[in-house]
């Protein structure tokens, strides 16, 4: 596939995952095209944060009182993303493991009826582990152009402990995945078959 990236709905399950897993990505992806995160609501102080950070990346913020199938069904219908994006299926945070179960119950409807996402991937996780071990990534996107950007939105996230775990382990899972291609930075995503069907994409 060429040309500019598509539309995005990447869904997750705290407020700072956006940034911390896929930030780079996000933030090239909203220079071209509509991203939107989608996230449950958690404290007022943390939602804040949340809308803080998007603001950096440049994306749209759905915040919602439930991420269940019914609400990311509707999603869906409403937003037709080329690009989906939501945690390993076998991630090892139990909070992650479901909502991206709940992300692939609410696709089959809206693909059959509207043909999106075209595409779904997975991405990266604490040190890339799995609960089946290591993060077996098939694409990664070099993101050496945004990666300050997905740092500063990270930094939004002042009561998480950024500069202490969250911070490094982007720097250092950054550096990993960008040295596998060549380049300073990178983030890693897993393909996702959407009705039997794997992209045939070199971009997200």
């Amino acid at each position: 596939m060429t040309g500019l990236p598509g539309s995005v709905l990447a869904v997750f399950a705290h407020p700072d995952d956006a940034e911390l897993w896929a930030g780079g990505t996000l933030a090239h992806h909203a220079a071209h095209a509509p991203v939107t995160v989608a996230v449950a609501h958690h404290s007022p102080q943390r939602d804040a944060e949340a809308a803080a950070g998007a603001r950096v990346l440049g994306t749209l913020l759905h915040q919602a009182d439930a991420l269940d199938v019914p609400a990311l069904h509707q999603l869906l219908m409403d937003l037709r993303p080329d690009v989906v994006i939501t945690h390993p299926l076998r991630d090892v945070h139990p909070d992650h493991r479901r909502v991206a179960g709940t992300v692939l119950a609410a696709l089959p409807e809206p693909v059959i009826a509207t043909g999106h996402p075209r595409r779904v991937y997975t991405c990266d996780t604490y040190n890339s582990l799995t609960l089946d071990g290591p993060l077996t990534a098939d694409t990664i996107v070099d993101v050496t152009a945004t990666f300050h950007t997905k740092i500063a939105a990270l930094r939004e996230h002042a009561s998480q402990p950024i500069d202490d775990h969250f911070g490094p382990m982007a720097e250092h899972l950054g550096r990993l995945w960008g040295a596998r291609i060549g380049t300073p930075y990178a983030e890693a995503f897993t393909a996702v078959p959407v009705l039997g069907r794997l992209p045939g994409a070199t971009q997200l």
